[in-house]
């Protein structure tokens, strides 16, 4: 391959645009730092919604890259966050790919000792000739998992290279309860290594407690504090999280659809356990999940339904968590959870009052 140097522009993309702006900043830094005449530096908004944004913005990024610098020297584009190299709706009409086509013989015309170019893109349709084109003629970087099968991989690599930089390192426990906890968010991911490495210990290691006292359990939304309290038995606590859950204006439906998701994992979990003893760890749910794994057909994305697409260390430690139930009071839960749904549908200005009963019911 040749020298980056050699590249007429710079193409940097991938499935999480956090990622791709992050490191489309940094370049841009670097390029800025040469290009020394703000007034020589431009950024042009790639985001569109339709066709005609998606026109309008490739004509503000031609004029930049053929506008001649007024006090002479190099010129510095920026085409930030474009959005319709995806496969979606916007990017697969005619239209668009017409006008890709126009961007790309604009990329191919350039003369980069002129114009120093960086398109950042997320997502992006690997599939498409404009981007193959961008993978051969441009300094390419992309950025993040290529495929859903590597985004856990990605996620991880993603933390322990921020904490690098940071200067802490994050113990085996301690990331993967971080990742569980983080669910896809990137952004939140970044956010919580850099809060965990300023709260960090004397030794500059995040430990498990650490992310257990610190970060909250976005992969759970904003009902994982009642959803907790509920599958520890507190019925107090969880009246008191009803609470405050509905005096904040929010809606009984997507808590009580959190709430059955956490329970079918324990009603998993409860079915691996044996009569009347311990839930699962870890190691037991690795074990079982390649005796039982192959029976979920039609599961096998990350879901409530199916125990094995879950992280394991977050399962166990959530069964941990847990009262000991029987399975029985799972499938009771089950279906005092259904049922209240059908409570709401009934009662819909009712739906704080249904929850309690719910609590009531199935603790008191």
């Amino acid at each position: 391959m040749a020298d980056s140097a050699d590249k007429p522009f710079i193409f940097i993309c991938g499935a999480d645009d956090f990622l791709v702006g992050r490191l489309g900043r940094s370049r841009y830094d670097e390029l800025a730092a040469e290009v020394t005449d703000e007034f020589s530096r431009e950024t042009i908004a790639g985001f569109a919604n339709n066709v005609d944004e998606v026109e309008a913005a490739i004509a503000r990024f031609r004029d930049s890259v053929q506008t001649v610098s007024m006090f002479g020297g190099r010129r510095l584009t920026w085409f930030k966050d474009v959005n319709f190299l995806a496969d979606s709706r916007t990017g697969n009409t005619e239209s668009v790919k017409t006008a890709v086509e126009h961007l790309q013989s604009i990329l191919a015309t350039v003369n980069p000792a002129e114009v120093a170019i960086l398109i950042t893109a997320a997502p992006v349709d690997r599939r498409k000739s404009f981007y193959k084109w961008c993978e051969k003629t441009a300094d390419h970087t992309f950025v993040g998992a290529a495929n859903a099968e590597d985004a856990a991989e990605a996620l991880a690599i993603t933390a322990l290279t921020e904490a690098k930089l940071l200067g802490v390192t994050i113990e085996r426990d301690a990331l993967s309860l971080l990742l569980a906890r983080s669910g896809a968010n990137t952004r939140f991911l970044v956010s919580e290594v850099n809060k965990l490495a300023a709260h960090a210990d004397s030794g500059k290691n995040i430990t498990e407690a650490d992310v257990e006292e610190l970060t909250p359990n976005l992969a759970e939304g904003d009902f994982f504090e009642a959803a907790e309290l509920f599958f520890r038995g507190d019925l107090r606590g969880v009246l008191g999280a009803f609470d405050r859950h509905f005096f904040a204006g929010e809606s009984a439906r997507p808590l009580l659809a959190s709430m059955q998701n956490r329970n079918r994992l324990l009603i998993q979990l409860r079915a691996l356990a044996p009569q009347g003893g311990r839930a699962p760890d870890k190691g037991v749910i690795e074990r079982a999940a390649s005796a039982f794994g192959k029976h979920f057909v039609g599961a096998g994305e990350k879901n409530a339904a199916n125990l094995f697409s879950q992280n394991a260390w977050y399962v166990g430690k959530l069964a941990a968590g847990a009262k000991a139930w029987p399975l029985k009071h799972h499938i009771d839960i089950q279906l005092s959870l259904a049922e209240a749904f059908e409570s709401i549908i009934q009662r819909p200005k009712e739906e704080a009052a249904v929850m309690r009963e719910l609590a009531v019911k199935c603790l008191g």
